[in-house]
């Protein structure tokens, strides 16, 4: 159990030891925290809602409609360079001289430890600004879950009245699961990840449990309703299902396909999260100037995938979850080659991104599942809904190593029902082993083993 599950269970919202956390729930305490969770699920879906809608209105404005008010029929070739050249010292800015180092380690996955402070959120948003509206390859996820315990923290500030540790900590993770949903387009799934990360059971899961969903529910309303009212559409950059064929019964030769490439998945991944960690310790020599040339390097790697594949320098760039349907769209008409070059490219692209810039580390895994589950839909007997479902999943908890989040999450985009589950868990089982084993012999960078 985390240290922070451990608090909430040690602690009673009134600031005493609390040996019964079903007491606690049927005090006149929790209930007013139960009030306080609603209202920062109200304001944290609407900060989440303007940080989405401020990077893909930067994406927009960067990649289409700037280059045709200068003149462009679209952005020609090179114009990946000076957009990253910008992206660069913004990141590095952020991370060196602002408080919170621009957020946490995405090449270490998904973290959820401290919830991040209000004096550290200034500094998050920009980093995460940068990255995902120029066109690096991370996500939303983790900018979002600081935003929310930033704003839930800044909120209880405003109370004149002293609240004691554990009641912040339970309103910073309610305020997570509010910001992920806004992602992730369900309450469901952003709970079920903030409480696997942070490792919440037993007795404490209904403390955080609670609150959370609360939040999370009613922030989606609010999300929703701000969508309606501004007549802005979150389908731009919420995480969509796949229009799949129809898979009811499973096959065995997918299961026979389904367990060397999970494992496959996830040699490829951690190859991927190595170059991260490898990169983040290279710019951290200097990272005024490694941090741009390293986003320039994902430029480059876009570019030259362009001009190979003939497809847009923009399959390679940003985290790709608005790429996925038109992915799986083309898929027929590309060749295997050029699927084969965007998986290498993107891999890449996205290593290099995991230490230079600030993100989540979900999507582009997301993406790279999609992309080697088309891939390994042309595999004699293999069909192509647990292709991809299974190396989603793989893939997916190969970054987080949340099994059970990656399950769900694998399902949730395949819109996979019983035939395609016992594969994805499948996959998602010899994935998150190998990866064990794999991190488990391989010394961290930096690091080199003893000899016995």
């Amino acid at each position: 159990m985390s240290q922070a599950s451990e608090r909430a269970g040690g602690v009673s919202a009134t600031g005493g030891q609390s040996a019964d956390p079903q007491a606690l729930m049927r005090s006149k305490q929790y209930r007013g925290l139960l009030v306080v969770s609603a209202l920062i699920g109200v304001v944290v879906s609407i900060a989440s809602w303007g940080f989405l809608e401020l990077t893909h209105w930067l994406q927009q404005a960067v990649y289409f409609d700037l280059p045709q008010t200068l003149g462009f029929d679209s952005a020609p070739w090179w114009w990946p360079l000076p957009v990253l050249a910008v992206a660069g010292p913004v990141i590095a800015f952020a991370i060196v001289r602002l408080p919170g180092h621009g957020g946490h380690e995405p090449s270490e996955g998904l973290a959820t430890g401290a919830p991040t402070t209000p004096v550290q959120l200034p500094g998050v948003v920009l980093a995460a600004v940068a990255t995902i509206g120029l066109g690096l390859v991370l996500g939303p996820e983790a900018p979002l879950i600081a935003l929310g315990g930033g704003v839930a923290l800044f909120m209880v500030g405003l109370s004149r009245r002293p609240v004691p540790d554990q009641a912040k900590l339970i309103l910073a993770a309610a305020a997570g699961f509010a910001a992920l949903s806004t992602i992730f387009g369900s309450p469901i799934i952003g709970a079920l990840i903030i409480i696997e990360a942070a490792g919440i059971g037993g007795p404490t899961l209904p403390l955080i449990l609670l609150p959370g969903l609360l939040a999370a529910g009613i922030g989606s309303l609010v999300f929703v309703g701000v969508g309606s009212v501004t007549g802005l559409s979150s389908d731009a950059y919420a995480l969509p299902p796949l229009a799949l064929p129809a898979y009811p019964t499973p096959q065995f030769v997918d299961f026979l396909w389904t367990l060397p490439l999970a494992l496959v998945a996830a040699v490829v991944i951690f190859a991927v999260m190595t170059l991260g960690r490898r990169t983040r310790l290279l710019v951290a020599r200097r990272p005024f100037l490694l941090i741009p040339a390293a986003a320039l390097l994902v430029g480059l790697l876009a570019i030259a995938f362009a001009e190979i594949s003939g497809q847009p320098a923009d399959a390679v760039l940003f985290s790709g979850q608005d790429a996925m349907s038109a992915t799986v769209e083309k898929a027929a008409s590309v060749s295997l080659g050029t699927l084969a070059l965007l998986l290498v490219v993107k891999a890449l692209a996205w290593g290099v991104s995991l230490g230079a810039a600030r993100g989540g580390p979900t999507f582009p895994a997301i993406f790279l599942g999609l992309v080697g589950g088309l891939l390994a839909s042309h595999l004699p007997g293999f069909a192509e809904t647990p292709a991809i479902g299974g190396l989603i999943g793989a893939a997916v908890v190969s970054v987080l190593k949340l099994p059970l989040s990656s399950i769900v999450l694998a399902l949730l985009i395949t819109q996979g029902g019983a035939g395609v589950a016992p594969l994805v868990i499948v996959a998602v089982i010899v994935a998150y082993i190998g990866t064990l084993i794999l991190s488990a012999r391989t010394p961290p960078p930096g690091r080199t083993t003893r000899p016995t």
